[in-house]
């Protein structure tokens, strides 16, 4: 039924390119100006001690700050946020765990004083969606290395901003995608890799879950109102990230046109009412957003973002490859050698072991899950940005993978507003995917696997 309903979804969404009769809206991909060079691969000279400032002390930040504490070649120097009361608490926090005094700002222009410190090798932005990109931007402005929680941009015009400083100023400009480290998906990628599930020619992910409960949790009620003002999937990375690994975009193969539709909006209509009193006719984002995508090389994607129905949480993750097939939600399957049963639990097991992710070991797994993070994967993520960092190796993620997983919400807008048309995905590297074949790790021995 889950392989239909996929299939069925898929002929819907095409209808859409062929309603237009194969008309695609394309975007522009503007020319590298002089003085930018690529990054794809970029590295710097290795940092001994990596001076993180963090900025924004919310549900992200507040929890970056505690596991931060727990990782090598690393100090925290300076932490920021809109409300004195977080940056306090954090300072504190720090205190008490014996950390060295660090540097603390306030306001809605703090980073900018904390961007320009000399003590800061790494900016680490924990805000809100809107305010990503500025941060990010000055701090590159600064010299300093960026780190930014998803979506790290909202727009094109967004995207190609990030890309363009990275390459100006020829530094790392990563987004915290911490699903991209979760323990099943590594355990795939890997199995990917090798081979195991055949060539993989389509994948899915989503983000699905109500959020119900968490509202009131958003400083200024900013995710609700970006729900209303925007449409598309609004939230892409989650279930974006790790499929896109698997099938090497960015790296050899690239997303090339994709086609969106949405259902209207009922629950985020009514969330809006209920909240204000008022009538609310201008709530953007559909309950339910489906986007499918082709790439370079014949593959397709299928994401999904509800964050309004009752649902349980699903990140859906499903490879589909000419022999075999993984799936995480709503249960844990694999399928190898034709079959079309799953593995037993045992069975999974036992395939897993037989191919780990090469940048896990039995310390780092540990502490991941002592440490925690949404399970470990967040913990996993902050070791490897800081690894990368104190090795002098490129990142696992790059710019242009933030702009190539971000940018398919503004795009799936369009596609939507225009009757469900095709749209081009611009490619960010400017052709230099192709100068890839497919993902890997890099590592302090020189190697990359």
């Amino acid at each position: 039924m889950k392989n239909l309903y996929s299939l069925l979804l898929a002929v819907l969404l095409f209808a859409g390119c062929a309603n237009q009769n194969n008309h695609i809206i394309k975007t522009d991909i503007p020319p590298r100006q002089p003085g930018q060079l690529s990054v794809l691969q970029l590295s710097h000279e290795p940092i001994d001690t990596v001076k993180v400032a963090i900025v924004g002390l919310g549900m992200r930040g507040e929890s970056a700050v505690y596991r931060f504490t727990h990782l090598p070649w690393t100090a925290i120097t300076a932490v920021c946020d809109a409300e004195q009361d977080r940056v306090e608490a954090s300072v504190a926090y720090l205190s008490e765990r014996g950390f060295p005094q660090i540097d603390s700002y306030v306001g809605l222009e703090g980073y900018k004083p904390l961007c320009e410190s000399p003590d800061v090798d790494l900016v680490y932005i924990c805000t809100d969606w809107i305010s990503h990109v500025p941060i990010a931007l000055y701090a590159m402005e600064c010299g300093k290395h960026v780190a930014i929680e998803v979506p790290a941009a909202t727009s094109l015009e967004e995207c190609w901003a990030l890309v363009d400083m990275a390459e100006r100023t020829q530094l790392h400009c990563m987004m915290l995608e911490n699903c991209c480290y979760d323990f099943f998906e590594l355990s795939c990628l890997e199995m990917a890799r090798q081979g195991v599930f055949g060539e993989v020619l389509h994948a899915a992910g989503a983000y699905n879950h109500t959020l119900s409960e968490y509202w009131d949790e958003y400083w200024n009620n900013w995710r609700l109102d970006f729900n209303r003002t925007h449409r598309g999937d609004v939230y892409p990375t989650h279930g974006l990230g790790p499929v896109c690994q698997v099938l090497g975009i960015g790296r050899g193969d690239r997303i090339k046109t994709l086609v969106a539709m949405d259902t209207k909006s009922v629950n985020g209509k009514a969330l809006v009412e209920q909240r204000s009193g008022a009538p609310c006719e201008d709530f953007l984002s559909g309950d339910q957003t489906m986007t499918l995508m082709t790439t370079e090389q014949g593959k397709t994607i299928l994401i999904e973002h509800n964050v309004m129905t009752p649902r349980p949480y699903d990140r859906k993750y499903q490879l589909v490859g000419t022999e075999g097939y993984a799936a995480k939600y709503p249960v844990q399957q694999i399928c190898v050698e034709g079959s079309h049963r799953s593995l037993d639990a045992q069975q999974m097991a036992s395939l897993r072991e037989q191919y780990p992710s090469p940048i896990l070991d039995e310390q780092l797994t540990a502490t991941a899950k002592t440490v925690g993070g949404h399970g470990g994967m967040d913990f996993i993520m902050d070791y490897r940005l800081i690894y990368c960092l104190h090795y002098g190796l490129p990142l696992d993620m790059n710019v242009y993978d933030l702009a190539t997983w971000c940018c398919i919400g503004e795009l799936g807008a369009i596609s939507i507003e225009n009757g469900n048309a095709a749209v081009e995905v611009p490619d960010f590297t400017r052709g230099d995917y192709a100068k890839l074949e497919g993902f890997s790790y890099a590592f302090s021995d020189g190697s990359f696997r």
